[in-house]
């Protein structure tokens, strides 16, 4: 028995004492396999689940490894059931295999008969599979690959994808390295992806995500799919890849609301691919407009589930996901691992960080405390309205201003939900605002001149969330957002990450409404930071008078 800095538990929870010597190392060795679910002061808790385990699998960790790390940094002994559980889960990844049969096609192959047997025989399976070959061996309808996959993980045996792709219709596509070079991490995404085949790779924000798409585009040099959250983030895809690859403007399109061009790389957005006009998906149909070879999927968390059904029907093509987060707020993180792929690659923020590839950050929660009117109005409000209630306090506005005036020399941006709240915080501040009424051109205007430093301010809602460079913006200060949305949490931090011409550590503030939803939101807004390593010091709103 040790003094180590966790405990783990047989309902496979693992409490982590944060003030202990080696809470960071054990905070490192755990996170590859085991997801936070609470992030108290003093004592962290994690959870094993089988697929927190298979993606662990998946990435190159065995149980053997996983078995180590929990003895090694247990205080108390490990119970020897959850030891042998961690081994079964994950040996259940791989015993089946698809794979490409020269003579019968698409096979499911099974390491164990039994398995197979017991597959089969469920009725889920049912119309997916195809003729018996012997006791390891069935059919599998090629166009079922997707939605078996789908079946399986449900049925606790997530299979290992071994068939290949097509290649897909050539495109030549190199990196243009003139002054730059790909950093190590980068390119170790890169070849995790493409020895994968298909999959996952999670980087923090600002740590170049783009870059890794340009890379396995490269490594495939086919025609290219890329998927993209909103138009202005398909125009930054553009220019960088103009700027980082040998494409030119002439062979990469744009696939928005304002334009539908297809070319060798074109660039959708997710919210035209799921428009329905009279219950129809009608642009599903560019998935189908070329012969792609790779299909990236940027902001893999954000799939809406049109985009999953349709990727169900795209196995035969490579598909890489950029993420800084696997988590997802609808707990559909199964699908991403059986459609998309499992985790290939997987950067914690702080090892980026303490390479100087994305800027330190303070993350600070200011409480502020509501007058006993608002107190009274939010105790007697529906239990739907509270969070608004709370969220848009007036009081607010008066810290925001505190706030913004200690960092008078900072790119500031100040983020939230609710867009009455975000005018009057706009003319408070005289600063400009983006929200989704905002014009593409006009935002691209705001986000230039911000870029610039021609503008130090920006009001922003959550249009400005996700793939948004804005390199030299230091300063973040959250007034409310997606309830207790994790992903959002760290997409609003990654928005001040990049790092910074002068070394300079950014900072992060979240202003809560004490004693409310908001707060309770907070601190799960909170806990997928917390898995990373950052670490919220809370201060009182009436204590910012006197900073």
């Amino acid at each position: 028995m040790t003094n180590g800095p966790l405990i783990v538990q047989s309902d496979k929870t693992l409490l982590l004492e944060v003030d202990h010597d080696q809470a960071e190392a054990c905070r490192r060795a755990i996170a590859p396999f085991a997801e936070l679910e609470r992030a108290p002061e003093h004592v962290h808790t994690y959870r094993l689940t089988p697929l927190g385990l298979w993606n662990a699998r998946a990435a190159g960790h065995d149980a053997e490894q996983v078995v180590d790390v929990l003895l090694e940094y247990s205080r108390y002994p490990v119970p020897h059931a959850l030891l042998v559980d961690v081994a079964d889960t994950m040996s259940r990844y791989g015993r089946l295999q698809l794979i490409k049969d020269p003579v019968h096609g698409l096979v499911l192959h099974s390491l164990d008969p039994a398995v197979l047997a017991e597959v089969t025989r469920s009725k889920r399976t049912a119309g997916l599979l195809g003729e018996r070959l012997d006791d390891t061996d069935v059919i599998v309808h090629p166009s079922e690959r997707g939605h078996l996959k789908q079946v399986l993980l449900k049925l606790g045996w997530p299979a290992e994808d071994l068939a290949g792709y097509v290649d897909g219709e050539a495109h030549a596509i190199a990196l243009d390295q003139d002054g730059w070079s790909m950093r190590p991490y980068q390119q170790q995404a890169v070849d995790g992806f493409w020895h994968g085949g298909s999959g996952v790779v999670v980087l923090p924000c600002g740590a170049g995500k783009t870059i890794v798409g340009a890379g396995a585009m490269a490594k495939s040099s086919t025609t290219t799919l890329i998927l993209v959250t909103n138009t202005v983030s398909a125009r930054q895809w553009r220019d960088e890849l103009v700027k980082r690859t040998s494409l030119t403007e002439d062979e990469i399109g744009e696939y928005s609301g304002a334009r539908k061009e297809i070319r060798p790389v074109t660039i959708a957005t997710y919210q035209v691919l799921t428009t329905r006009r009279k219950g129809v998906y009608s642009h599903l149909e560019l998935l189908d407009a070329r012969d792609w070879g790779l299909v990236v999927y940027d902001e893999v968390h954000l799939l809406p589930a049109p985009i999953f059904r349709m990727t169900a029907d795209l196995q035969a093509r490579r598909r890489l996901g950029l993420t800084a987060t696997l988590v997802r707020e609808d707990g559909r993180e199964d699908e991403v691992f059986s459609l998309i792929g499992p985790k290939r690659f997987d950067a914690p923020w702080k090892d980026i960080e303490a390479q100087g590839y994305i800027a330190p950050a303070d993350c600070v929660e200011v409480r502020l405390t509501l007058p006993d009117r608002d107190r009274m109005l939010y105790a007697t409000a529906e239990p739907e309205d509270k969070y608004r209630l709370a969220a848009t306090a007036p009081g607010k506005n008066r810290v925001v201003e505190q706030l913004v005036a200690q960092h008078p020399d900072d790119q500031v941006l100040v983020i939230g939900q609710y867009l009455d709240q975000l005018h009057e915080l706009a003319d408070h501040l005289q600063a400009d605002l983006i929200t989704g009424e905002t014009t593409v051109h006009e935002r691209q205007r705001l986000f230039d001149a911000f870029r610039a430093g021609e503008i130090h301010k920006l009001v922003v809602s959550k249009v400005a969330n996700f793939s948004i460079d804005l390199p030299e913006a230091s300063v973040a200060i959250q007034v409310s957002g997606s309830f207790g949305s994790r992903q959002e949490e760290a997409q609003r931090l990654g928005r001040i990450m990049r790092p910074k011409g002068d070394g300079r550590t950014a900072h992060f503030y979240t202003v809560v409404a004490r004693d409310t939803v908001d707060q309770e939101f907070a601190a799960h807004r909170q806990r997928f930071l917390a898995e990373q390593g950052y670490a919220y010091s809370i201060v009182d709103a009436e204590d910012l008078a006197g900073a």
